[in-house]
């Protein structure tokens, strides 16, 4: 049961705005932001209705130019990731299907920010940034998730009559699953096997308007936190040439620069849940009292309190790590971006945890904060990377030093 999200007890602190990793810019973004998410009130018993009303109120407020470039419609010249990481924080504190709206609005669309012709960014970009189009990702399949070299769906490609040797077309056969805003998305860029013995190297992406024939996205999947996810099946699924979005071959290596951008924005919608969930403990520490006094006058609640608090600073130092180094254009980021990714979401389910313990029994009652934090927190550990993945290329990386 998914019902609309509580009132904070108190707005996010914006003191981290002060450490050296923010210029003027990101802070008066926060400025804006932090009061408008505050004052948004959005039923969120239906999830798919839930999420388009919140991307046209992101497109309203003017937040989600900050997912396309300038040149589009876009606040900002480029993608800028300590940008995304303030959006999805703040949001992710009052409502996570908010974040959730406007991360996918980013990653639906970043492909064709990083790859796409002028035609399809024209098309394209100025719809998602004011919230008019709907984007999704589309690079998942059954048997190949953090694989996906296994990836199954096929694009095959034709050539008009007439012998120009040009492609005329190209038809999807396969499926993909988990895919986020599937059903209710306008478009989704597809990754498809157009070298099918070429592994990583045989991938190459196409955007597909919901509408084209032969692309079912009809079965939705039902999660713990709700949120739109849907299986797509394509079945002879034609698009014309100009739908292939950069080079063909070349799906895998703007699958992973897509996801490299947003990946330290993960860490930043977890650390938005871990501050709430410990500004909802802290809050329900001062006000319950037992035994002649107030929770929080323990000690036991006190050091529970200390511990969750580090744990955020913690998450909070590397995600903004991550997003200042690929906006300086640093040599090394995938291992730092895994840092915060695999820190920030492990470190919010303890700190979401230890906050619905301290709530005691009201902390698994049906709409309670903490009770959706704990549902909404766990997902994140998964996608995008699971934790285990992380490990890997952190590894890797160390030991390549």
């Amino acid at each position: 049961m998914h019902v609309a999200t509580p009132p904070a007890p108190c707005p996010p602190s914006t003191a981290h705005l002060a450490l050296p990793f923010f210029d003027d810019a990101h802070r008066a973004l926060a400025e804006g932001l932090v009061p408008w998410a505050a004052v948004q009130e959005v039923d969120e018993t239906d999830d798919r209705a839930a999420c388009r009303d919140w991307v046209k109120r992101l497109g309203a407020g003017g937040w989600l130019r900050y997912c396309v470039p300038a040149a589009h419609g876009g606040a900002l010249p480029a993608l800028d990731s300590r940008a995304l990481v303030l959006l999805r924080e703040t949001l992710a504190y009052h409502s996570p299907l908010a974040d959730f709206a406007f991360a996918m609005q980013g990653l639906g669309s970043g492909a064709i920010t990083l790859a796409g012709s002028p035609a399809q960014q024209a098309h394209y970009l100025q719809g998602v940034a004011r919230g008019e189009l709907i984007a999704a990702f589309a690079l998942s399949e059954p048997e190949a998730g953090s694989d996906v070299g296994a990836m199954q769906t096929i694009a095959s490609s034709a050539y008009p009559s007439g012998g120009s040797g040009q492609k005329g077309s190209y038809s999807l056969t396969g499926t993909k699953t988990w895919i986020s805003n599937g059903g209710i998305a306008d478009f989704y860029c597809v990754f498809a096997k157009t070298d099918p013995s070429g592994g990583t190297r045989g991938i190459s992406a196409f955007i597909v308007d919901a509408n084209t024939s032969g692309l079912d996205t009809s079965h939705h999947i039902h999660v713990m936190a709700p949120h739109p996810l849907a299986t797509l099946h394509f079945s002879n699924c034609t698009v014309p040439a100009t739908a292939l979005l950069g080079e063909e071959n070349g799906g895998f290596k703007l699958a992973m620069r897509t996801l490299d951008i947003f990946r330290a924005s993960v860490a930043a919608a977890a650390l938005g849940m871990a501050r709430r969930a410990l500004a909802e403990a802290v809050h329900h520490a001062r006000q319950r009292r037992m035994f002649g006094q107030t929770l929080a006058d323990f000690q036991l609640t006190q050091a529970k309190i200390g511990e969750m608090a580090a744990l955020v600073d913690s998450a909070a130092l590397l995600t903004y790590r991550a997003a200042w180094l690929r906006d300086t254009g640093q040599a090394r980021v995938t291992a730092e971006a895994a840092m915060a990714k695999m820190t920030a979401t492990e470190n919010a389910q303890r700190v979401i945890d230890m906050a619905l313990q301290l709530h005691g029994g009201r902390g698994v009652e049906v709409g309670s904060k903490v009770e959706s934090l704990y549902r909404d927190i766990r997902s994140l550990r998964i996608y995008e990377g699971a934790t285990e993945v992380q490990q890997l290329i952190i590894g890797k990386a160390v030991l390549q030093e």
